[in-house]
């Protein structure tokens, strides 16, 4: 997440490069999505600027730099909580760029005054966004479960007590006692999570929960009477 913003010709930009890597997208499609805009309008080129860089494979590939007004318009498009965090995170950067070129007492003329203040900029940057990357991991890590996440889990769940009562044609599922199995496993999870629901359950916690669930069983008492149930046999006459 650093340096969301650079300074290049004294002027606050993004690359095509780095909007794709923050907002988890191909940077293939990110270039599409440019090229549809800059087609739409003639004004919108002026936005902005074609460009390349140098992969690992040490080819050259074409990418864009594009000022404020370009990332906006092509970021309007991204939808999510996430996307808006990160668009937040953008704008804020590019204040930030802006504030920092405005308040340098005079505009570097010379390469080595740009590169100085290029660094300055930059290390001031990679500070700030540093700690919004900090407490943004931090809300991320102590967020409760995404709706795919309860999912998982509730299937997980619903997949271990139906092998911890020997399957869904067991005598102790058909006789519908299975219900008892949940609750006793739901008393399990929330006691070794700390919670006093499923639901607020922290993400960092998922995969641990998903390992607690599958390997989680009855304590003893309940796993006999599940065996005793199990093992009796229908009458037929």
């Amino acid at each position: 997440m650093n340096d969301l913003v650079i300074m290049k010709s004294q002027k606050a930009l993004t690359t095509s490069l780095k909007v794709a890597e923050v907002f988890s997208k191909n940077h293939r499609d990110v270039m599409r999505s440019i090229k549809n805009l800059t087609a739409q309008n003639c004004a919108v080129g002026k936005m902005f600027v074609e460009s390349t860089y140098v992969n690992r494979q040490g080819h050259e590939q074409p990418m864009y730099y594009m000022n404020r007004d370009g990332f906006t318009l092509l970021a309007m498009g991204f939808t999510g909580r996430d996307a808006m965090r990160f668009k937040l995170e953008y704008i804020e950067a590019f204040n930030q760029m802006d504030e920092l070129i405005r308040n340098e007492s005079g505009l570097p003329q010379t390469p080595e005054e740009q590169l100085q203040l290029t660094m300055v900029v930059t290390n001031r940057l990679v500070k700030r966004v540093g700690k919004v990357e900090a407490r943004v991991e931090h809300i991320e890590k102590t967020s409760e479960l995404s709706e795919v996440q309860r999912y998982q889990l509730l299937q997980a769940r619903k997949k271990r007590v139906i092998e911890a009562v020997g399957g869904a044609g067991s005598n102790y599922y058909k006789e519908t006692k299975a219900r008892k199995v949940f609750n006793a496993f739901g008393k399990d999870f929330k006691k070794e999570f700390q919670i006093p629901r499923y639901d607020s359950l922290e993400k960092q916690y998922f995969e641990k929960a998903m390992e607690f669930t599958r390997n989680w069983y009855p304590d003893f008492v309940l796993q006999r009477e599940i065996q005793n149930s199990n093992a009796q046999t229908s009458l037929k006459i």
